[in-house]
C-alpha cells in the first residue's frame, strides 16, 4: 500500500507540475504586442486549474505520508513546475552549460532540503 500511496505521490506531483508549468508558459503569452490574447488566457486558467486539482490530490497523500508542512509540500511542486516549463518552454535546450549546471544545482539543492525538513 505505501508503494501504491507513493507512486501517486509522484504522478499527482508531475501532473500538478505540468498543469503549472502550461499555465505558466501561457500566462506569458497573455500579452503581446500590447494586446490582451484571450485564448492564452484561457490555457493559462485552465492549466492552472488542473495544477492545483492534482497538487490537493498529491496533498493528500503526502499529509497521509506525514509531509504535512506547506512548505515542504510546496518543494515538490515547485520541483515538477520548473522542470515542466523548461521542457515545454524548449528554452532549456538553448541554455549554456553553466546555466544548466546551476538548474541542475538548484534542483539538488531543492531535493536537500525536502529531505531534510519533511516531516
Amino acid at each position: 500500500m505505501a508503494g501504491a500511496s507513493l507512486l501517486l505521490i509522484l504522478v499527482f506531483t508531475l501532473l500538478s507540475g505540468l498543469g503549472d508549468a502550461i499555465g505558466f508558459v501561457y500566462a506569458g503569452k497573455v500579452w503581446q504586442d500590447d494586446r490582451f490574447h484571450f485564448m492564452n488566457a484561457l490555457k493559462s486558467v485552465l492549466g492552472f486549474q488542473f495544477g492545483i486539482l492534482m497538487y490537493w490530490c498529491a496533498a493528500k497523500y503526502l499529509v497521509a505520508h506525514g509531509v504535512v508542512d506547506a512548505e515542504v509540500q510546496t518543494l515538490f511542486w515547485f520541483g515538477a513546475t520548473i522542470i515542466g516549463i523548461a521542457l515545454i518552454s524548449g528554452q532549456f535546450l538553448r541554455w549554456a552549460m553553466f546555466d544548466k549546471a546551476v538548474a541542475v544545482g538548484v534542483l539538488l539543492g531543492i531535493t536537500c532540503l525536502m529531505l531534510r525538513t519533511a516531516r
